[in-house]
């Protein structure tokens, strides 16, 4: 599998990191000291057939994070885009 990172171009897998679904919110306001919204956050995944939304980081390139949306079910990826600074370590 290929990935197209907005900075460096369409680059092989192995450069990249799985960040994790990028659908999931994660806990805020009165639901961040909540220890049940941080396990649903951390450890409840579904499965899902079809496009999806991932993070992943170009750990060997120009280390972005960026969210793909990709078919779970013969990894076409259909966009690819940087990552909303507040995400997952988001741009600097």
């Amino acid at each position: 599998m290929q990935i197209p990172c907005p900075w460096c171009g369409l680059r092989p897998l192995d450069e990249f990191a799985y960040g994790g679904d990028a659908t999931k919110k994660r806990p805020t306001g009165k639901r961040q000291a909540d220890t049940s919204a941080w396990v649903d956050y951390v450890y409840i995944h579904d499965n899902p057939a079809g496009r999806h939304r991932e993070y992943w980081q170009h750990v060997g390139g120009c280390r972005s994070w960026i969210v793909i949306t990709r078919d779970t079910t013969n990894h076409a990826i259909s966009k690819a885009e940087l990552a909303p600074p507040d995400s997952r370590g988001g741009r600097r």
